[in-house]
C-alpha cells in the first residue's frame, strides 16, 4: 500500500468510456508513459506511431491534423502554435542557404518579413511574381519554393493557382500556399497542384478570436514524414488545449463562412457606392481584377475585403471612429474588425514595398464579422462621415 504522498503524485485514470465522447478530448499532457520500451522507441521515430511526447504528436493536436487534411483533400497534417509557425516551420524545413524562392508580390506582412530574414540571414534568394508568366521567367536553376496566397493579406488578389502550380510543377518545385482567407470551404489548393497548404488557424477555422494556432497539410504522405523530423525539432508545436478550441470553432465553420461571405458581398457593394471610397477591393466585385478568376477558382468570394480612403490621415480617423467594428489585429472572428495596414501589419515595408504589394496609405482592411449587415454598415456609414 502507498503512502499518501505518494498516492497524491499518482493519480487514479480511470479506462477510457465504452461511448464515443461528442467532444474530442483534450489530452492536456507533457507526455505518455508506456509499459513496454519498443512502442515508446518508434513513438519517438514515426509521425504515424503512438504519441510519446506532446512536441511530437498529441492526441487533440492530432484530431485537428486529421480533421483540416480532410477538409483539404490532403494525405497528412502539422499542427502548430500559431500561423506564422506553420509557415516558417515549412519554409526552414524545405530551404537552405543559397536556395532561390519565387514568392507572390501581394503578401502577409509576417510573411514578407519571414522570407527577408531568410534572404538576409542564410542567402535565401527571392523573387517576387505577379502571375504564371512571371514566375516562368523567375525560374532559376536554384529555385525551390513557389509560395502563394490563395486570397491575398491585405488587397485580396486571387491567385491563379492552377498557372502558378503548373509553373512549379513542370519545375520540381515545392508549391506551398496560405489558404487562411479561404479555408478549405472556399478552395482546396492541392486539387489546383498544392504540396502543401497554410493557415493561420487563429482565423476562420477558430472563428472565436481565442486561440492563436497554425497547420500545415500535406498533399503528400511520404514528403510529411521525410519533413516530419526536422518540423519537430523546429519547435512550434499546437498546444493541446489550442487545438481544441480550433477543433470546437471548425464545427461552425460552414455556417460561419456562408454568413461571412454574404455580409462582406453587402458591405462591398456599398462601399463601392459611397464618395469618400476611391476604390474596393473584393473579388465578388464585377469591378475586381481577379473577378472572373475568382468566380472560376472559389465557391465564395470570403469574409474579407480593403478599400481605399484618401491619405493616412483619412484611414487613421476611420480606425479612430468605428463604434461596432474594433480596431484590432487578426481576422475572421465573428465580429467586424478593421486595419490599417500601412501602420500595423505591412509596417514592415518601404514605401516603394507598399506600393508594389498594392497597399495604399489611406488602404483600410475590413474582415466582416456575422453581425446583421446593417448594424455593420451602420457603423462603416458613419465613420466615413
Amino acid at each position: 500500500m502507498n503512502h499518501q504522498s505518494t498516492t497524491c503524485v499518482h493519480v487514479r485514470t480511470p479506462r477510457p468510456p465504452a461511448g464515443q465522447p461528442l467532444s474530442t478530448p483534450i489530452h492536456q499532457t507533457s507526455g505518455f508513459a508506456f509499459t513496454d520500451p519498443d512502442t515508446f522507441a518508434e513513438g519517438m521515430a514515426r509521425p504515424d506511431a503512438e504519441p510519446v511526447y506532446t512536441r511530437l504528436g498529441n492526441p487533440t493536436a492530432q484530431a485537428l491534423e486529421l480533421t483540416v487534411a480532410q477538409l483539404e483533400g490532403g494525405a497528412a497534417g502539422f499542427a502548430t502554435s500559431s500561423g506564422m509557425g506553420a509557415i516558417n516551420a515549412v519554409l526552414m524545413t524545405s530551404l537552405r542557404s543559397g536556395d532561390h524562392v519565387i514568392a507572390q508580390r501581394s503578401l502577409y506582412g509576417g510573411t514578407f518579413a519571414s522570407l527577408e530574414a531568410l534572404a538576409h540571414r542564410w542567402g535565401v534568394e527571392v523573387s517576387y511574381v505577379a502571375d504564371p508568366d512571371e514566375a516562368r521567367a523567375a525560374l532559376r536553376p536554384n529555385t525551390r519554393v513557389l509560395y502563394a496566397e490563395t486570397i491575398s493579406n491585405p488587397v485580396v488578389r486571387v491567385a491563379d493557382l492552377p498557372g502558378l502550380f503548373a509553373v512549379g510543377r513542370e519545375a520540381g518545385l515545392l508549391n506551398v500556399v496560405d489558404s487562411t482567407f479561404a479555408t478549405p470551404l472556399l478552395c482546396r489548393p492541392i486539387e489546383h497542384g498544392a504540396d502543401v497548404v497554410l493557415h493561420s488557424t487563429s482565423k476562420y477555422l477558430g472563428g472565436h478570436s481565442d486561440v492563436i494556432g497554425g497547420v500545415a497539410v500535406f498533399a503528400d504522405a511520404a514528403r510529411h514524414r521525410e519533413l516530419w523530423p526536422e518540423l519537430v525539432e523546429f519547435g512550434a508545436p499546437a498546444d493541446p488545449f489550442a487545438a481544441w478550441l480550433t477543433l470546437r470553432g471548425v464545427r461552425t465553420l460552414a455556417v460561419r463562412m456562408r454568413q461571412h461571405c454574404e455580409n462582406a458581398q453587402l458591405i462591398a457593394e456599398r462601399l463601392a457606392e459611397h464618395p469618400a471610397v476611391r476604390a474596393v477591393h473584393y473579388p465578388g466585385l464585377p469591378t475586381h481584377p481577379d473577378h472572373d478568376l475568382a468566380r472560376a477558382l472559389l465557391t465564395g468570394s470570403g469574409g474579407v475585403l480593403s478599400f481605399e480612403l484618401a491619405d493616412r490621415a483619412a484611414g487613421l480617423e476611420f480606425t479612430r471612429s468605428v463604434r461596432l467594428a474594433s480596431l484590432a489585429p487578426s481576422l475572421g472572428g465573428v465580429e467586424t474588425l478593421v486595419l490599417h495596414p500601412a501602420s500595423t501589419s505591412h509596417r514592415q515595408l518601404t514605401a516603394d514595398q507598399l506600393r508594389a504589394a498594392g497597399i495604399g496609405e489611406g488602404t483600410i482592411r475590413l474582415s466582416v464579422g456575422i453581425e446583421h449587415p446593417e448594424d455593420v454598415w451602420a457603423d462603416l456609414e458613419q465613420a466615413l462621415a
